[in-house]
């Protein structure tokens, strides 16, 4: 027999994925009619498809389509408002998009404790995980981790690529500290969130950043832990004779502490002294004075995470990076211009 009379060899699915120039897990996710995939994409491998003549084995076809939509979520099991809100809003996201969200909390996660929570997760079939990150160690550990499905990380910070989502917590905190220096101010305090924290590593860089273009001193930061007390520690520590005229703090709780601790000591404010939080949380505008912040789309980033979550399914040729969640300056009654311009 002469190679002219061999059987023409039936194409596979490899031989599609090679023409049209795509993995072959986009091959299938075309075949099976998985949204998300790009219509240029979707039309190249159709065509790959009809000029091979491929057709894909119904038992083939069972395997790819055999899943459990189901999602894996591992966040901090504080009841902080910024994760809360996150864990609340992507789960209402999954649920749009008719995925299921398994979810592991701890409210003492770190890196030791990652694998633990993975493995709980993959035994439940999940397809994917979404990471709230809080600890910047806790990001690195499950990073190094060979997992075997996508992961989804909500972190604020310059290192970004296509699985990871934010809200822009570096422009939030620049807007925070630009709106005190308009006022007039020229001592501006921070009191920064935990130390490893992204959002609170972001905030920190922004304030430091927009006084250096102001020309003003960034003093060394205090550090709370995002609770009330830890604010209020931080107001009642503060020198009387400091010639600090407004304070930017890490979270809306925080400035919430502070400005109990200022009130306490006779310290008007925002007479004697500005304060601006971050997260705009419910009660900021009930706070006494009514608390200006900086107002946090939590909605649109559970969204966001969702469809990242998607694309790394149904699409992983797409590596294209989101954009951070812009923030919005919420103006109200704690600030004012310092009775001494010159500060």
């Amino acid at each position: 027999m002469t190679d002219s009379d061999k059987p023409a060899r039936t194409a596979n699915i490899f031989d599609v994925a090679r023409l049209a120039g795509v993995s072959h897990q986009t091959v299938s996710r075309v075949i099976n009619d998985f949204p998300s995939v790009r219509p240029a994409t979707r039309e190249r491998v159709e065509q790959a498809i009809t000029q091979l003549r491929y057709s894909p084995s119904p038992a083939a076809r069972a395997l790819v389509t055999k899943r459990t939509r189901m999602i894996g979520l591992i966040a901090h099991g504080s009841a902080d408002y910024g994760p809360t809100s996150i864990a609340l809003h992507f789960s209402d996201a999954a649920r749009d998009a008719r995925y299921g969200v398994v979810s592991v909390t701890a409210v003492n996660a770190d890196a030791g404790s990652v694998r633990t929570f993975v493995e709980s997760l993959l035994s439940q079939r999940v397809e994917a995980i979404v990471l709230i990150v809080d600890d910047v160690a806790v990001l690195s550990a499950i990073r190094g981790l060979d997992i075997g499905v996508p992961v989804v990380a909500v972190a604020a910070g310059p290192r970004r690529g296509p699985y990871a989502t934010s809200i822009d917590q570096y422009r939030g905190a620049r807007a925070a500290v630009r709106h005190l220096v308009e006022l007039g101010h020229r001592r501006i305090a921070h009191l920064a969130g935990p130390p490893n924290s992204p959002d609170a590593i972001e905030r920190l860089r922004g304030w430091r950043d927009e006084l250096a273009d102001a020309r003003l001193v960034a003093d060394e930061p205090g550090h709370g832990d995002w609770t009330a007390q830890s604010g209020f520690r931080f107001g009642t520590e503060l020198p009387g004779d400091s010639d600090v005229t407004a304070i930017f703090a890490g979270n809306d709780q925080m400035a919430l502490g502070l400005i109990s601790a200022l009130n306490a000591a006779g310290r008007s404010v925002p007479d004697e002294m500005s304060v601006v939080g971050f997260d705009d949380i419910p009660e900021a505008a009930f706070y006494a004075p009514p608390l200006t912040t900086v107002h946090q789309d939590f909605a649109a980033l559970g969204a966001l995470t969702m469809q990242r979550v998607i694309i790394a399914l149904e699409e992983p040729d797409d590596v294209s990076e989101p954009t951070p969640i812009p923030t919005r300056l919420v103006v109200r009654r704690s600030t004012a211009a310092p009775r001494n311009p010159s500060g």
